[in-house]
């Protein structure tokens, strides 16, 4: 896309954004409400009309930073998970929270499923379990020890799937759930930053969306002895000129940029990933092509074709609608250089962002 074109311009920035870092937006299901989980230690909620205009709707807190939300199927109910080894689910009805989970560490990953006909929580923490949970009881239904650390997950009603700190991929068949259905190593050769199931409107198959901090993604089938079906990819990267940083780069070298975010099209298959370098790009995975990039330039979030680069904020997590005509998009630090890294106390770069999504930029490639 040309960078004379200016995405910005037509997005809409959400009003009053977290004070901290984004750690996971995530749309209702049912309606436009705009979940917010963010280091600041609560979750916000926004209304978001068809046409981008929005407004704060409710804001509840954790007692430590919140590091996931999940939202129930038909929308009723929101749960969050966090940095005080608490699940909450908070009724949007009443407008109340209650907390449903607990670990021995950080929870850093939840989801609300079917399985067998039957409502279950999921959730996966820092203390190397993941639990399945009946609202009905305080107690865990089923604990599965992990190899390590939760770093990422996600599900669907018919696979669950966690990447730990060690780079292990547990996956989970829900007709069976409390037997691992195999354990395989990341297909990516650093850390494990992202996961995110195919919806059925993929293949029909099941498989996941792999990311990691080295600017790359894998596209993985589950349930499939071809492995020849799965590949990965680079991205968010930036090439760096030779000559142009003091010393002589080495022709092919790159800045390279952690994957923050993978979000499935629900209707089209199509996924969007945003990453550390502060751009967004929409792929189609099944005919392993580039479908649109809207460059940290086209956000104007940065420029990394000015010398020296104006790197922009990172891209930490997307979002679709119900409906997948709106795009939500965070913008805050991913913490990938650490506290250091970190912006100046006083300074705010978080910002959420809403793109009103065009056909051209999802739609899947005719074959």
């Amino acid at each position: 896309m040309g960078s004379q074109f200016r995405v910005a311009q037509k997005d809409i920035e959400l009003a009053q954004p977290p004070t901290d870092s984004v750690s996971k937006i995530d749309f209702s299901p049912t309606q436009d409400v705009l979940a917010v989980a963010s280091w600041d230690n609560n979750v916000r909620l926004y209304n978001v009309s068809n046409q981008g205009q929005n407004e704060p709707k409710h804001m509840y807190n954790h007692d430590a930073p919140v590091l996931d939300i999940c939202w129930t199927k038909n929308g009723s109910h929101l749960f969050s998970a966090g940095c005080d080894n608490a699940v909450h689910m908070f009724d949007m009805t009443s407008m109340q929270k209650q907390q449903v989970a607990a670990h021995d560490a950080p929870v850093k990953c939840v989801r609300y499923i079917e399985v067998n006909g039957q409502q279950v929580l999921v959730t996966a923490g820092w203390d190397k379990k993941m639990k399945y949970w009946d609202l009905r009881s305080s107690n865990p239904m089923n604990v599965q020890d992990l190899s390590d650390r939760a770093y990422a997950m996600d599900a669907t009603e018919k696979i669950a799937v966690v990447g730990t700190a060690d780079r292990q991929i547990h996956i989970y068949d829900l007709s069976n759930p409390f037997t691992k259905y195999r354990q395989v190593e990341s297909p990516l050769k650093w850390q494990t930053r992202v996961i995110s199931c195919f919806p059925q409107s993929v293949t029909g198959e099941n498989g996941y969306a792999i990311g990691s901090i080295e600017g790359r993604v894998g596209f993985q089938y589950t349930h499939t002895n071809d492995d020849k079906k799965s590949f990965s990819f680079k991205c968010h990267r930036v090439d760096i000129p030779a000559g142009s940083m003091g010393a002589p780069a080495t022709t092919g070298s790159q800045n390279v940029f952690p994957i923050n975010t993978i979000t499935f099209h629900k209707i089209q298959g199509t996924f969007c990933t945003g990453g550390g370098d502060g751009s967004i790009t929409f792929w189609d995975g099944v005919a392993r092509t580039k479908l649109k990039t809207f460059s940290a330039k086209d956000l104007q979030n940065g420029d990394t074709e000015a010398r020296p680069p104006v790197w922009g904020t990172p891209i930490v997590s997307t979002a679709f609608n119900h409906t997948c005509d709106i795009m939500a998009y965070a913008m805050s630090y991913d913490w990938s250089k650490g506290h250091g890294g970190a912006a100046p106390a006083g300074t705010n770069p978080t910002k959420i962002m809403l793109h009103m999504v065009k056909p051209d930029e999802v739609t899947r490639k005719k074959k």
